[in-house]
């Protein structure tokens, strides 16, 4: 049977719930944990796959390409030799690049030139960062919304005011 101990090796195995508060920084350690729960049959608020999902931007954007949702157009690479073809991809600058991993608008930035966008996704690959580049909706004013979905359907929605806007 699967168990947790905690610190002074204090077993614990009589829960019937767990809600689940990880920090960004924690989440691939609160995910594990959060499992270890699950495979204990303790009810858990928010499952190891949810927090999983909402803390991956590409993967959350694929979901809701999947759901059917319209997204702004948006490009991946890893390699640093795929640079130019990825800005190109989603129509050139100005455009944004995001780190997978960030939160709370850190790891966002609005490269508003193509020499501004290579330096940026350059940067952050030489860190071995994963990113991702979005075209830039001037349209939407500087704002992006967040979904919350629970049981595959919006729930609510937060409108975001980014500090920064293209200048035209």
């Amino acid at each position: 049977m699967p168990e947790v101990h905690y610190r002074g090796g204090h077993i614990v195995n009589d829960l019937d719930a767990v809600i689940p508060r990880i920090r960004p920084s924690a989440t691939f350690y609160g995910c594990a944990l959060t499992r270890q729960f699950e495979s204990m049959g303790v009810y858990v608020q928010n499952s190891s796959l949810a927090i999983s999902q909402s803390r991956d931007k590409l993967f959350s954007l694929q979901l809701l390409i999947k759901s059917g949702l319209d997204i702004p157009l948006t490009g991946f690479a890893n390699s640093p030799i795929d640079t130019n073809e990825l800005i190109e991809m989603v129509g050139g600058a100005p455009l944004i690049v995001k780190l997978l991993e960030g939160n709370q608008g850190r790891g966002v930035v609005l490269a508003e030139t193509k020499k501004a966008t290579q330096s940026v996704i350059n940067a952050f690959k030489a860190v071995k960062a994963n990113l991702l580049v979005q075209e830039f909706v001037k349209e939407a004013g500087g704002k992006d919304l967040r979904l919350f979905v629970i049981n595959g359907k919006v729930k609510a929605t937060i409108e975001q005011q980014l500090k920064w806007t293209a200048k035209s």
